[in-house]
């Protein structure tokens, strides 16, 4: 994959593509629909399949207060585009002057003289232009006069629900983990740097490690099954993960996310990790003593080990496809 962060760095003879345009934040079931019918007809045509998507979001520009927190970053946006076959994408600062394109001219300057689109796919309620002015329809008669098709592939649903990175962000921020996976395609995961903790966990005779992480959804407080990665080694492991406070150890305003592994760490300690999450166990409560919480840590720990045991080997989509 060729990844293109801003309009100078595409070379002149970049055309002709399938493109489409959006955020994509989270890249979940709907949106690789769209991805993978992108990859179709590039793949038809002899074309280059291609996604146009903007950072920041661009709401930070337009609308700062209304800005919702992401569940991916665009890199990271690349990777999962990626798994669909699309060849290239361009991650465009969107900029005040870029927000001030009428519709035409952004048409004109981004699609047809930057990308060689002769295909534009787009959901079914895509916006574009200043102030939002551009709708498919506009798109549509644009792409008459301009040399492209335009297609919109409608939204899908998921269990009766409609497939939204909104509506995912909810599920995570509930602690539903689970169904979120499901309309994602993948666990939701967060990054950050290992830190030091209060060995709490590590007196209770398991390996643990603290994430810090820029993430900006955050799972609701509680206990989760998780997944844990090295990720400067290929190294990974089985892991429950608790999201909080620790009340039992004095009540503090400072969240944390502490991951205790069940697996052998062997070796150093990971100084950057990723943690995926995949079932909620229980909500994060206060307990009397240490012993209790050990004797609940131990309980949580075989909740994790029967859970992996009925999934036997974890491949990330076995049980989460809707």
């Amino acid at each position: 994959m060729q990844v293109y962060r801003s309009l100078a760095e595409i070379p002149r003879d970049f055309g002709p593509s399938a493109v489409t345009i959006g955020n994509f934040d989270g890249v979940h079931f709907g949106h690789r629909q769209i991805l993978r019918r992108v990859k179709a007809i590039a793949d038809e045509h002899g074309w280059k399949a291609t996604v146009l998507t903007f950072d920041p979001h661009p709401t930070r520009i337009v609308a700062p207060d209304r800005t919702p927190p992401l569940l991916t970053s665009p890199e990271a946006r690349a990777t999962l585009m990626a798994e669909e076959g699309i060849e290239n994408v361009l991650i465009l600062p969107f900029t005040p002057e870029l927000a001030l394109l009428m519709p035409e001219e952004f048409v004109r300057r981004l699609l047809v003289e930057a990308m060689g689109a002769r295909a534009v796919l787009v959901g079914d309620n895509f916006r574009f232009g200043h102030k939002a002015a551009g709708n498919v329809a506009v798109l549509a008669d644009l792409g008459k006069r301009m040399g492209f098709t335009t297609e919109v592939v409608p939204a899908i649903s998921c269990r009766g629900r409609m497939v939204s990175s909104s509506g995912i962000r909810e599920m995570i921020r509930a602690g539903n983990v689970s169904l979120a996976a499901r309309f994602l395609l993948h666990p939701y995961g967060m990054e950050g740097q290992v830190v030091s903790g209060r060995g709490v966990g590590s007196k209770q005779t398991v390996p643990t490690l603290n994430l810090a992480t820029p993430a900006e959804v955050i799972p609701a407080s509680g206990v989760y099954i998780t997944y844990t990665r090295d990720l400067d080694a290929a190294r990974e492991w089985r892991s429950i993960t608790n999201v909080g406070y620790r009340p039992t150890f004095g009540a503090s305003d400072q969240l944390t996310i502490e991951t205790f592994l069940l697996d052998a760490l062997e070796g150093e300690t990971p100084a950057r990790i990723r943690v995926e999450f995949l079932r909620r166990v229980r909500e994060e409560r206060k307990f009397d003593t240490p012993e209790s919480l050990r004797a609940q840590i131990l309980k949580d720990v075989r909740t994790a080990q029967n859970y992996f045991r009925r999934v036997k080997a974890w491949t990330g989509r076995e049980c989460i496809s809707c």
